[in-house]
Protein backbone atom coordinates (compact mmCIF):
# COMPACT_ATOMS: atom_id res chain seq x y z
CA UNK A 1 0.00 0.00 0.00
CA UNK A 2 3.19 2.40 0.76
CA UNK A 3 4.32 1.92 -2.42
CA UNK A 4 1.28 2.57 -4.48
CA UNK A 5 0.72 5.83 -2.50
CA UNK A 6 4.50 6.75 -3.17
CA UNK A 7 4.14 5.72 -7.37
CA UNK A 8 1.15 7.78 -7.16
CA UNK A 9 2.43 10.94 -5.45
CA UNK A 10 5.30 10.85 -8.11
CA UNK A 11 3.06 10.11 -11.06
CA UNK A 12 1.25 13.64 -9.70
CA UNK A 13 4.28 14.77 -9.79
CA UNK A 14 5.47 14.32 -12.77
CA UNK A 15 2.15 15.09 -14.13
CA UNK A 16 2.16 18.59 -12.49
CA UNK A 17 5.85 19.19 -14.12
CA UNK A 18 4.42 19.00 -17.53
CA UNK A 19 1.45 21.39 -16.61
CA UNK A 20 3.77 23.73 -15.26
CA UNK A 21 6.82 23.76 -17.52
CA UNK A 22 5.51 22.74 -21.14
CA UNK A 23 2.09 23.72 -23.12
CA UNK A 24 -0.24 21.01 -23.06
CA UNK A 25 -2.86 19.90 -26.07
CA UNK A 26 -0.76 22.13 -28.24
CA UNK A 27 1.18 19.69 -30.28
CA UNK A 28 -0.41 15.98 -31.83
CA UNK A 29 1.56 12.82 -32.74
CA UNK A 30 2.98 13.49 -36.51
CA UNK A 31 1.11 9.85 -37.26
CA UNK A 32 -2.39 8.86 -37.40
CA UNK A 33 -1.75 4.79 -36.02
CA UNK A 34 -0.92 4.51 -32.06
CA UNK A 35 1.97 5.48 -30.71
CA UNK A 36 4.76 3.73 -29.82
CA UNK A 37 8.37 4.64 -28.89
CA UNK A 38 11.40 2.35 -31.05
CA UNK A 39 13.44 5.42 -28.91
CA UNK A 40 12.99 8.04 -26.31
CA UNK A 41 14.39 11.51 -25.75
CA UNK A 42 17.78 11.30 -23.35
CA UNK A 43 18.17 8.07 -24.69
CA UNK A 44 21.95 7.00 -24.52
CA UNK A 45 23.40 6.45 -27.84
CA UNK A 46 26.92 6.16 -29.53
CA UNK A 47 28.75 9.70 -28.62
CA UNK A 48 25.38 11.73 -28.09
CA UNK A 49 21.55 11.45 -26.18
CA UNK A 50 18.88 10.51 -28.54
CA UNK A 51 17.35 13.98 -28.67
CA UNK A 52 13.51 13.04 -30.07
CA UNK A 53 10.91 10.52 -29.72
CA UNK A 54 11.79 7.48 -32.39
CA UNK A 55 8.06 6.65 -33.19
CA UNK A 56 7.48 3.21 -34.91
CA UNK A 57 5.45 2.68 -37.98
CA UNK A 58 4.36 -1.11 -38.02
CA UNK A 59 7.53 -1.49 -40.32
CA UNK A 60 6.13 -0.10 -42.94
CA UNK A 61 7.42 3.06 -45.03
CA UNK A 62 4.71 5.72 -46.84
CA UNK A 63 2.35 6.37 -43.97
CA UNK A 64 1.23 10.07 -43.43
CA UNK A 65 3.55 12.23 -41.31
CA UNK A 66 1.31 15.35 -39.62
CA UNK A 67 1.97 19.00 -39.11
CA UNK A 68 1.83 18.36 -34.78
CA UNK A 69 0.89 22.34 -34.90
CA UNK A 70 -0.10 24.95 -37.28
CA UNK A 71 3.15 27.07 -38.31
CA UNK A 72 5.64 27.56 -41.22
CA UNK A 73 8.42 25.37 -42.91
CA UNK A 74 11.67 27.12 -41.55
CA UNK A 75 14.06 24.27 -42.69
CA UNK A 76 14.83 21.56 -45.14
CA UNK A 77 17.43 19.53 -45.13
CA UNK A 78 18.27 16.37 -47.19
CA UNK A 79 21.45 14.58 -46.52
CA UNK A 80 22.58 10.78 -46.83
CA UNK A 81 23.15 10.78 -43.53
CA UNK A 82 21.88 11.89 -40.12
CA UNK A 83 18.46 12.24 -40.47
CA UNK A 84 18.21 11.56 -44.22
CA UNK A 85 14.86 13.62 -45.44
CA UNK A 86 14.53 16.14 -42.62
CA UNK A 87 11.46 18.77 -41.92
CA UNK A 88 11.34 21.68 -39.69
CA UNK A 89 8.39 23.74 -38.68
CA UNK A 90 8.45 26.68 -37.13
CA UNK A 91 5.17 27.37 -34.55
CA UNK A 92 3.78 30.67 -32.91
CA UNK A 93 4.53 29.54 -29.61
CA UNK A 94 8.24 29.20 -30.36
CA UNK A 95 8.66 25.84 -30.41
CA UNK A 96 10.17 23.81 -33.91
CA UNK A 97 8.94 20.45 -34.11
CA UNK A 98 11.56 18.28 -36.40
CA UNK A 99 10.61 15.27 -38.42
CA UNK A 100 13.62 12.61 -39.68
CA UNK A 101 14.21 9.77 -41.95
CA UNK A 102 11.38 10.65 -44.15
CA UNK A 103 10.90 8.68 -47.36
CA UNK A 104 9.56 11.94 -49.32
CA UNK A 105 8.05 15.27 -48.45
CA UNK A 106 3.86 16.21 -48.40
CA UNK A 107 3.54 16.96 -52.56
CA UNK A 108 4.22 21.41 -52.20
CA UNK A 109 6.68 20.92 -50.02
CA UNK A 110 8.48 17.97 -52.27
CA UNK A 111 7.89 20.25 -55.36
CA UNK A 112 10.07 23.28 -53.32
CA UNK A 113 12.45 20.74 -52.52
CA UNK A 114 13.11 19.10 -56.02
CA UNK A 115 13.21 22.35 -57.71
CA UNK A 116 15.79 23.72 -55.16
CA UNK A 117 17.54 20.09 -56.03
CA UNK A 118 17.66 20.71 -59.64
CA UNK A 119 18.63 24.62 -59.02
CA UNK A 120 21.78 23.14 -56.77
CA UNK A 121 22.20 20.24 -59.21
CA UNK A 122 22.85 18.46 -55.78
CA UNK A 123 20.47 16.02 -53.61
CA UNK A 124 21.94 16.96 -50.72
CA UNK A 125 20.66 19.95 -49.43
CA UNK A 126 19.64 22.39 -47.00
CA UNK A 127 17.08 24.96 -47.28
CA UNK A 128 15.44 27.75 -45.48
CA UNK A 129 11.88 28.85 -46.66
CA UNK A 130 10.62 32.44 -45.66
CA UNK A 131 7.62 32.40 -43.11
CA UNK A 132 4.93 33.29 -46.00
CA UNK A 133 6.48 29.94 -48.11
CA UNK A 134 5.48 27.05 -46.98
CA UNK A 135 2.77 27.27 -44.48
CA UNK A 136 1.24 24.40 -42.29
CA UNK A 137 -1.73 23.74 -40.31
CA UNK A 138 -1.95 21.21 -37.46
CA UNK A 139 -2.93 17.90 -38.76
CA UNK A 140 -1.76 18.37 -42.42
CA UNK A 141 0.20 15.87 -44.46
CA UNK A 142 3.47 17.22 -44.89
CA UNK A 143 5.58 14.24 -45.39
CA UNK A 144 5.69 9.68 -45.65
CA UNK A 145 7.53 7.79 -43.26
CA UNK A 146 10.75 6.09 -44.54
CA UNK A 147 14.07 4.92 -43.54
CA UNK A 148 16.12 7.67 -45.09
CA UNK A 149 19.77 8.77 -43.13
CA UNK A 150 21.19 6.90 -40.31
CA UNK A 151 17.89 5.12 -39.66
CA UNK A 152 18.09 0.94 -38.17
CA UNK A 153 14.78 0.44 -39.94
CA UNK A 154 11.17 2.23 -40.15
CA UNK A 155 10.40 5.11 -37.94
CA UNK A 156 9.66 8.82 -37.57
CA UNK A 157 12.39 10.66 -35.45
CA UNK A 158 10.17 13.57 -33.86
CA UNK A 159 11.60 15.84 -31.98
CA UNK A 160 10.13 19.60 -30.28
CA UNK A 161 13.31 21.83 -29.71
CA UNK A 162 12.90 25.84 -28.23
CA UNK A 163 13.67 29.00 -29.59
CA UNK A 164 17.59 28.26 -28.84
CA UNK A 165 17.37 25.27 -30.88
CA UNK A 166 18.07 23.36 -27.31
CA UNK A 167 15.76 19.18 -27.91
CA UNK A 168 13.07 18.97 -25.04
CA UNK A 169 11.50 16.23 -24.33
CA UNK A 170 8.03 15.60 -26.42
CA UNK A 171 7.01 13.40 -23.96
CA UNK A 172 6.21 16.54 -21.33
CA UNK A 173 4.75 18.30 -24.34
CA UNK A 174 2.15 15.19 -23.82
CA UNK A 175 3.18 12.99 -26.86
CA UNK A 176 3.32 9.91 -24.91
CA UNK A 177 2.57 6.13 -25.46
CA UNK A 178 0.94 4.12 -22.79
CA UNK A 179 3.33 2.69 -20.24
CA UNK A 180 2.70 0.54 -17.30
CA UNK A 181 6.07 -1.00 -17.02
CA UNK A 182 8.42 -0.06 -14.33
CA UNK A 183 11.97 0.30 -15.98
CA UNK A 184 14.44 -2.55 -16.16
CA UNK A 185 17.93 -2.64 -13.90
CA UNK A 186 20.28 -4.30 -15.33
CA UNK A 187 24.04 -3.53 -13.99
CA UNK A 188 25.44 -2.18 -11.41
CA UNK A 189 28.81 -0.85 -10.69
CA UNK A 190 30.98 0.65 -7.37
CA UNK A 191 34.19 2.00 -7.81
CA UNK A 192 37.27 3.38 -5.20
CA UNK A 193 38.10 6.66 -6.58
CA UNK A 194 40.88 7.66 -4.62
CA UNK A 195 44.25 5.79 -3.90
CA UNK A 196 43.36 5.58 -0.20
CA UNK A 197 39.52 4.10 -1.26
CA UNK A 198 38.48 0.34 -1.08
CA UNK A 199 35.48 -2.26 -1.80
CA UNK A 200 35.99 -5.47 -0.35
CA UNK A 201 39.52 -5.20 -0.05
CA UNK A 202 39.80 -3.99 -3.62
CA UNK A 203 40.88 -0.53 -5.63
CA UNK A 204 39.16 -1.93 -8.67
CA UNK A 205 35.53 -0.89 -9.89
CA UNK A 206 33.38 -4.09 -9.28
CA UNK A 207 30.20 -5.74 -10.87
CA UNK A 208 27.56 -5.79 -7.77
CA UNK A 209 24.79 -8.67 -7.91
CA UNK A 210 21.38 -7.44 -6.88
CA UNK A 211 18.25 -9.62 -6.69
CA UNK A 212 14.17 -8.62 -6.44
CA UNK A 213 12.70 -8.64 -3.04
CA UNK A 214 9.02 -9.64 -2.30
CA UNK A 215 7.62 -5.91 -2.17
CA UNK A 216 9.44 -5.10 -5.32
CA UNK A 217 12.80 -3.16 -4.64
CA UNK A 218 16.22 -4.87 -6.01
CA UNK A 219 18.79 -5.41 -3.01
CA UNK A 220 22.41 -5.52 -3.64
CA UNK A 221 24.80 -7.64 -2.02
CA UNK A 222 26.09 -5.52 0.68
CA UNK A 223 29.80 -4.18 0.33
CA UNK A 224 32.67 -3.11 2.34
CA UNK A 225 33.98 0.37 2.06
CA UNK A 226 36.07 2.98 2.72
CA UNK A 227 37.62 6.35 1.29
CA UNK A 228 35.45 7.73 -1.81
CA UNK A 229 33.45 5.94 -3.94
CA UNK A 230 30.49 6.50 -6.38
CA UNK A 231 28.46 4.56 -8.22
CA UNK A 232 27.08 3.25 -11.86
CA UNK A 233 23.85 1.68 -13.12
CA UNK A 234 22.99 -0.15 -16.23
CA UNK A 235 19.04 0.43 -16.71
CA UNK A 236 16.47 0.81 -19.80
CA UNK A 237 12.72 1.28 -19.91
CA UNK A 238 10.03 -0.18 -22.22
CA UNK A 239 6.81 0.79 -23.11
CA UNK A 240 3.81 -1.29 -23.11
CA UNK A 241 3.23 -2.94 -26.41
CA UNK A 242 7.13 -2.85 -27.44
CA UNK A 243 10.61 -4.40 -25.99
CA UNK A 244 12.58 -1.89 -27.17
CA UNK A 245 14.86 -0.71 -24.56
CA UNK A 246 14.62 3.08 -24.51
CA UNK A 247 15.98 5.68 -22.67
CA UNK A 248 15.08 6.85 -18.73
CA UNK A 249 13.40 9.70 -17.43
CA UNK A 250 14.83 10.03 -13.91
CA UNK A 251 17.17 8.87 -11.40
CA UNK A 252 17.74 10.04 -8.02
CA UNK A 253 20.28 8.67 -5.51
CA UNK A 254 20.27 9.14 -1.60
CA UNK A 255 22.72 8.51 1.30
CA UNK A 256 20.84 7.46 5.00
CA UNK A 257 17.92 8.76 2.96
CA UNK A 258 19.48 12.16 2.32
CA UNK A 259 19.20 12.77 -1.34
CA UNK A 260 22.79 13.50 -3.02
CA UNK A 261 22.08 13.34 -7.05
CA UNK A 262 19.05 14.01 -9.14
CA UNK A 263 19.26 13.23 -12.70
CA UNK A 264 16.46 14.17 -15.30
CA UNK A 265 16.19 14.18 -18.78
CA UNK A 266 13.65 17.21 -19.37
CA UNK A 267 16.60 18.90 -22.18
CA UNK A 268 19.93 19.49 -22.96
CA UNK A 269 21.93 21.13 -26.01
CA UNK A 270 23.74 19.64 -29.04
CA UNK A 271 26.92 21.52 -27.92
CA UNK A 272 26.60 18.90 -24.86
CA UNK A 273 25.85 16.01 -26.51
CA UNK A 274 29.51 14.65 -26.30
CA UNK A 275 29.60 14.68 -23.21
CA UNK A 276 27.52 11.58 -22.96
CA UNK A 277 31.05 9.84 -23.17
CA UNK A 278 32.16 11.28 -19.72
CA UNK A 279 29.02 10.40 -18.37
CA UNK A 280 29.01 6.41 -19.16
CA UNK A 281 31.52 4.13 -18.21
CA UNK A 282 33.18 4.32 -21.64
CA UNK A 283 35.73 1.59 -20.89
CA UNK A 284 33.17 -0.71 -20.24
CA UNK A 285 30.92 0.08 -23.27
CA UNK A 286 33.45 -0.13 -25.70
CA UNK A 287 35.56 -3.51 -24.17
CA UNK A 288 32.03 -5.42 -22.90
CA UNK A 289 29.25 -3.57 -24.44
CA UNK A 290 27.27 -2.52 -21.30
CA UNK A 291 26.48 0.87 -21.23
CA UNK A 292 26.29 1.82 -17.36
CA UNK A 293 25.07 5.73 -16.56
CA UNK A 294 27.90 7.20 -13.64
CA UNK A 295 25.83 8.68 -10.79
CA UNK A 296 28.33 10.83 -9.85
CA UNK A 297 29.94 13.85 -11.41
CA UNK A 298 33.60 13.60 -12.78
CA UNK A 299 35.95 16.41 -13.45
CA UNK A 300 34.84 18.17 -17.17
CA UNK A 301 31.46 17.10 -17.01
CA UNK A 302 29.25 20.16 -17.59
CA UNK A 303 26.53 18.44 -18.38
CA UNK A 304 22.90 19.95 -17.63
CA UNK A 305 21.15 17.51 -16.75
CA UNK A 306 21.82 16.90 -13.31
CA UNK A 307 19.52 19.16 -11.26
CA UNK A 308 20.64 18.15 -7.98
CA UNK A 309 23.98 17.34 -6.50
CA UNK A 310 25.42 17.17 -3.04
CA UNK A 311 29.16 16.42 -3.14
CA UNK A 312 28.91 15.52 -6.80
CA UNK A 313 27.17 12.28 -5.56
CA UNK A 314 29.73 11.05 -4.20
CA UNK A 315 29.74 8.90 -1.19
CA UNK A 316 32.78 10.02 1.71
CA UNK A 317 33.03 6.99 4.07
CA UNK A 318 35.24 7.75 6.57
CA UNK A 319 33.30 6.52 9.79
CA UNK A 320 34.51 2.94 10.39
CA UNK A 321 32.20 0.80 11.97
CA UNK A 322 29.09 2.09 10.99
CA UNK A 323 26.98 1.31 8.09
CA UNK A 324 24.90 2.83 5.51
CA UNK A 325 22.38 2.64 2.91
CA UNK A 326 22.65 4.13 -0.50
CA UNK A 327 18.96 3.99 -2.80
CA UNK A 328 18.98 4.18 -6.38
CA UNK A 329 15.20 5.48 -7.72
CA UNK A 330 14.83 4.94 -11.37
CA UNK A 331 11.62 6.54 -12.95
CA UNK A 332 10.11 6.94 -16.36
CA UNK A 333 7.96 10.11 -17.10
CA UNK A 334 4.56 7.86 -16.32
CA UNK A 335 5.64 7.95 -12.70
CA UNK A 336 6.96 4.04 -13.01
CA UNK A 337 9.30 3.32 -10.79
CA UNK A 338 11.96 0.90 -9.36
CA UNK A 339 14.32 0.89 -6.73
CA UNK A 340 17.39 -0.27 -6.09
CA UNK A 341 19.10 -0.17 -2.22
CA UNK A 342 22.64 -1.14 -1.43
CA UNK A 343 23.60 -1.77 2.11
CA UNK A 344 27.35 -0.67 3.20
CA UNK A 345 29.58 -1.59 5.74
CA UNK A 346 31.94 1.28 6.53
CA UNK A 347 35.29 -0.59 7.54
CA UNK A 348 39.42 0.16 6.26
CA UNK A 349 40.76 -3.47 5.69
CA UNK A 350 43.80 -4.54 3.92
CA UNK A 351 44.02 -4.17 0.27
CA UNK A 352 44.25 -6.89 -1.64
CA UNK A 353 43.76 -5.92 -5.17
CA UNK A 354 45.24 -2.61 -6.44
CA UNK A 355 44.85 -0.18 -9.48
CA UNK A 356 46.78 -0.81 -12.21
CA UNK A 357 49.47 2.18 -13.07
CA UNK A 358 50.29 2.91 -16.33
CA UNK A 359 53.08 4.94 -17.56
CA UNK A 360 54.77 6.01 -21.04
CA UNK A 361 56.60 8.62 -22.02
CA UNK A 362 53.40 10.30 -23.88
CA UNK A 363 51.32 12.09 -21.04
CA UNK A 364 48.36 13.68 -21.90
CA UNK A 365 46.49 16.81 -20.12
CA UNK A 366 42.70 17.94 -20.55
CA UNK A 367 43.67 21.36 -20.20
CA UNK A 368 46.65 21.33 -22.27
CA UNK A 369 47.36 20.53 -26.01
CA UNK A 370 50.06 18.34 -27.07
CA UNK A 371 51.97 17.51 -30.06
CA UNK A 372 54.07 14.26 -30.70
CA UNK A 373 55.85 13.17 -33.18
CA UNK A 374 56.68 9.11 -33.62
CA UNK A 375 58.44 8.00 -36.58
CA UNK A 376 56.88 9.26 -39.67
CA UNK A 377 54.38 10.39 -37.85
CA UNK A 378 52.75 13.54 -36.25
CA UNK A 379 49.77 14.08 -33.88
CA UNK A 380 48.16 16.88 -32.50
CA UNK A 381 45.66 17.13 -29.81
CA UNK A 382 44.34 20.06 -28.65
CA UNK A 383 42.98 21.47 -25.39
CA UNK A 384 39.91 19.80 -24.07
CA UNK A 385 40.19 16.66 -26.27
CA UNK A 386 40.42 14.08 -23.28
CA UNK A 387 38.51 14.50 -19.82
CA UNK A 388 41.34 13.28 -17.79
CA UNK A 389 45.44 13.41 -17.77
CA UNK A 390 46.67 9.99 -19.30
CA UNK A 391 49.43 8.00 -20.23
CA UNK A 392 49.32 7.12 -23.30
CA UNK A 393 50.91 3.95 -25.47
CA UNK A 394 51.76 5.33 -28.83
CA UNK A 395 54.51 4.05 -31.31
CA UNK A 396 54.65 3.85 -34.78
CA UNK A 397 56.35 0.99 -37.18
CA UNK A 398 56.70 2.27 -40.64
CA UNK A 399 53.42 3.15 -42.23
CA UNK A 400 51.27 2.11 -39.11
CA UNK A 401 50.47 3.99 -35.66
CA UNK A 402 48.89 2.54 -32.56
CA UNK A 403 47.50 5.19 -30.87
CA UNK A 404 46.47 3.45 -27.53
CA UNK A 405 43.15 2.24 -27.50
CA UNK A 406 39.28 2.88 -27.98
CA UNK A 407 39.22 2.78 -24.27
CA UNK A 408 39.58 6.34 -23.26
CA UNK A 409 36.65 8.71 -24.77
CA UNK A 410 38.16 11.52 -27.12
CA UNK A 411 36.25 14.40 -27.14
CA UNK A 412 37.60 16.95 -30.00
CA UNK A 413 39.21 15.80 -33.17
CA UNK A 414 42.84 14.81 -32.94
CA UNK A 415 45.37 15.60 -36.40
CA UNK A 416 47.06 13.21 -37.41
CA UNK A 417 49.52 13.38 -40.22
CA UNK A 418 51.97 10.95 -41.89
CA UNK A 419 55.48 12.41 -43.86
CA UNK A 420 54.99 11.14 -47.80
CA UNK A 421 58.01 13.29 -49.07
CA UNK A 422 59.38 10.21 -49.90
CA UNK A 423 56.69 8.93 -52.42
CA UNK A 424 56.11 9.71 -55.57
CA UNK A 425 53.95 12.97 -56.54
CA UNK A 426 51.66 10.86 -58.70
CA UNK A 427 51.20 8.29 -55.74
CA UNK A 428 50.52 11.16 -53.01
CA UNK A 429 47.00 12.06 -54.34
CA UNK A 430 45.91 8.27 -54.02
CA UNK A 431 47.26 7.71 -50.24
CA UNK A 432 44.95 7.96 -47.35
CA UNK A 433 44.65 7.89 -43.76
CA UNK A 434 42.48 4.74 -42.51
CA UNK A 435 41.34 3.45 -38.99
CA UNK A 436 42.50 -0.37 -38.43
CA UNK A 437 38.92 -2.04 -37.56
CA UNK A 438 38.27 -5.22 -34.89
CA UNK A 439 38.23 -7.00 -38.76
CA UNK A 440 41.69 -6.21 -39.71
CA UNK A 441 40.40 -4.25 -42.04
CA UNK A 442 41.46 -0.74 -43.01
CA UNK A 443 38.79 2.07 -43.05
CA UNK A 444 38.75 5.76 -44.59
CA UNK A 445 39.84 8.70 -41.90
CA UNK A 446 40.81 10.92 -44.40
CA UNK A 447 43.10 12.15 -47.26
CA UNK A 448 43.98 15.79 -47.30
CA UNK A 449 47.46 17.00 -48.57
CA UNK A 450 49.08 19.39 -46.43
CA UNK A 451 52.43 20.18 -47.42
CA UNK A 452 54.00 16.54 -48.13
CA UNK A 453 51.73 15.05 -45.34
CA UNK A 454 48.09 13.03 -45.88
CA UNK A 455 46.19 14.31 -42.86
CA UNK A 456 43.05 12.83 -41.17
CA UNK A 457 41.41 14.32 -37.86
CA UNK A 458 39.88 11.37 -35.66
CA UNK A 459 37.65 11.32 -32.51
CA UNK A 460 38.62 8.24 -30.83
CA UNK A 461 42.21 6.41 -30.30
CA UNK A 462 43.36 2.91 -31.86
CA UNK A 463 45.26 1.64 -34.67
CA UNK A 464 46.06 3.19 -37.86
CA UNK A 465 47.55 2.78 -40.95
CA UNK A 466 48.20 4.86 -44.06
CA UNK A 467 46.64 3.31 -47.11
CA UNK A 468 47.12 3.71 -50.79
CA UNK A 469 43.90 3.29 -53.39
CA UNK A 470 44.21 3.27 -57.07
CA UNK A 471 40.92 1.30 -57.52
CA UNK A 472 38.03 2.74 -59.23
CA UNK A 473 34.33 2.51 -57.78
CA UNK A 474 32.12 0.24 -59.46
CA UNK A 475 28.99 0.35 -60.82
CA UNK A 476 26.32 -1.92 -61.71
CA UNK A 477 23.15 -1.47 -63.51
CA UNK A 478 20.17 -3.30 -61.94
CA UNK A 479 17.61 -1.99 -64.26
CA UNK A 480 18.95 -2.22 -67.91
CA UNK A 481 22.09 -2.66 -70.34
CA UNK A 482 22.73 -0.22 -73.15
CA UNK A 483 19.95 -0.09 -76.48
CA UNK A 484 17.34 -1.82 -74.42
CA UNK A 485 13.65 0.24 -74.38
CA UNK A 486 12.91 0.65 -70.74
CA UNK A 487 9.37 2.59 -71.17
CA UNK A 488 7.71 0.24 -68.63
CA UNK A 489 10.32 1.38 -65.55
CA UNK A 490 9.23 4.28 -62.97
CA UNK A 491 12.99 4.20 -61.67
CA UNK A 492 16.70 3.44 -63.04
CA UNK A 493 18.90 1.87 -59.99
CA UNK A 494 22.64 1.30 -59.90
CA UNK A 495 24.36 -0.54 -57.22
CA UNK A 496 27.60 1.88 -56.66
CA UNK A 497 30.63 0.10 -54.38
CA UNK A 498 34.44 1.43 -53.39
CA UNK A 499 36.30 -1.10 -51.82
CA UNK A 500 38.72 1.15 -49.76
CA UNK A 501 38.00 4.57 -49.31
CA UNK A 502 34.31 4.62 -50.05
CA UNK A 503 31.91 6.85 -52.38
CA UNK A 504 32.55 10.52 -52.00
CA UNK A 505 30.26 11.84 -54.91
CA UNK A 506 28.50 11.02 -58.01
CA UNK A 507 26.61 12.96 -61.27
CA UNK A 508 24.12 11.41 -63.62
CA UNK A 509 23.20 13.25 -66.52
CA UNK A 510 20.07 12.51 -69.20
CA UNK A 511 21.21 14.02 -72.76
CA UNK A 512 23.31 16.13 -71.04
CA UNK A 513 21.35 17.66 -68.58
CA UNK A 514 21.55 17.15 -64.46
CA UNK A 515 19.22 14.30 -63.55
CA UNK A 516 18.84 14.19 -60.13
CA UNK A 517 19.54 10.97 -58.16
CA UNK A 518 18.85 9.79 -54.94
CA UNK A 519 21.59 7.69 -52.78
CA UNK A 520 20.52 4.93 -50.17
CA UNK A 521 23.64 4.46 -48.73
CA UNK A 522 22.78 1.64 -46.56
CA UNK A 523 22.05 -0.44 -49.71
CA UNK A 524 24.69 1.16 -51.81
CA UNK A 525 22.15 2.19 -54.29
CA UNK A 526 21.48 5.10 -56.80
CA UNK A 527 17.69 5.73 -57.54
CA UNK A 528 16.52 8.04 -60.57
CA UNK A 529 12.90 8.55 -60.80
CA UNK A 530 11.32 9.12 -64.41
CA UNK A 531 8.67 11.59 -62.71
CA UNK A 532 11.31 14.34 -63.23
CA UNK A 533 10.62 13.87 -66.95
CA UNK A 534 14.04 14.74 -68.24
CA UNK A 535 14.16 12.18 -70.56
CA UNK A 536 12.04 12.02 -74.30
CA UNK A 537 10.42 10.14 -76.12
CA UNK A 538 13.35 7.55 -78.22
CA UNK A 539 16.89 7.59 -77.46
CA UNK A 540 18.40 9.21 -74.19
CA UNK A 541 22.15 9.30 -73.77
CA UNK A 542 22.61 8.57 -69.57
CA UNK A 543 26.15 9.15 -68.18
CA UNK A 544 26.68 8.50 -64.30
CA UNK A 545 30.09 9.18 -63.15
CA UNK A 546 31.14 8.01 -59.52
CA UNK A 547 34.27 9.32 -57.54
CA UNK A 548 36.04 7.74 -54.18
CA UNK A 549 37.74 9.88 -51.20
CA UNK A 550 41.38 10.17 -53.36
CA UNK A 551 39.62 10.68 -56.92
CA UNK A 552 39.26 7.87 -58.72
CA UNK A 553 36.39 7.89 -60.79
CA UNK A 554 34.44 5.26 -63.18
CA UNK A 555 31.67 6.45 -65.71
CA UNK A 556 28.73 4.57 -66.66
CA UNK A 557 27.20 5.78 -69.75
CA UNK A 558 24.62 3.89 -72.24
CA UNK A 559 21.69 4.74 -74.03
CA UNK A 560 17.77 3.74 -72.98
CA UNK A 561 14.85 4.39 -75.31
CA UNK A 562 11.22 5.52 -73.96
CA UNK A 563 8.40 5.99 -75.61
Amino acid sequence: MKKRITLLLLTISLASKAQSDFPQNEFIPPLRIPTVFAGTFGELRSNHFHSGLDIKTQQRTGLDVLASATGYVSRIKVSHYGYGKALYITHPNGYTTVYGHLNAYGPTIEEYVKAKQYEAESYEVELFPNPDELSVTQGDLVAYSGNTGGSGGPHVHFEIRDKNERPLNAQLFGIQAPDHRDPLLKDLVVYPLSDSSQVNQSQKQQRLRFTKQPDGTFLSEKINAYGTIGFALGTVDQQDGANNNNGIYKIETTLNGEKILEVEMDKFSFAETRYLNRMIDYALFEGERDRVQKLFIERNNPLSIYKFEKDKGILNLTQTGNSSIYTITVSDIQGNTSKLVVPINIRKDSILTTKNKKNSPYFVQADASQNFEVGDWDIFIPEGSFYDDYFLDISANTDALHLDEDLIPVHKYIRLAYDVSDFQPQDREKLYIGRVNYRGLLRFEGAKLEDDHITATVNALGDFKLGLDTKPPKIQSLDFTDGKWISNLNTMNFKITDQDTGIKSYRATINGKFALMEYEYKKKLLTYNFEDDISISGANSFKLIVTDNVGNSTTFEATFYRK
